[in-house]
């Protein structure tokens, strides 16, 4: 979970293609972008959204603005997964 204020951009953390934009029950708005090589990002806690399914990003571009969590939270919540398994996202997070 990255705490930083609403309305703040999203950036997407390398080139891929949006495989999920939608809403996710406990999380809120959601987006799980693919980036190749069994990587994939998932982003929570978005106020609005401004790529949908199917969407080809490039690193840096914007995906949203953060809003909160169901839970009330105010941020953003980034997740990293390889082979579908979490791992440290510290070195993909600028």
């Amino acid at each position: 979970f990255i705490k930083v204020a609403p309305g703040s951009p999203v950036r997407v953390v390398a080139d891929g293609t949006v495989v999920y934009a939608d809403w996710l029950r406990g999380f809120g708005n959601a987006m799980i972008v693919e980036h190749g090589g069994n990587y994939m990002t998932v982003y929570t806690g978005f106020a609005t959204m401004v790529r949908g399914n199917g969407a080809t990003v490039r690193g840096g571009d914007v995906l949203g603005a953060s809003g909160s969590l169901e839970s009330g939270e105010t941020g953003l919540y980034f997740e990293l997964r390889y082979m579908g398994r979490p791992i440290n996202p510290q070195s993909w997070a600028r």
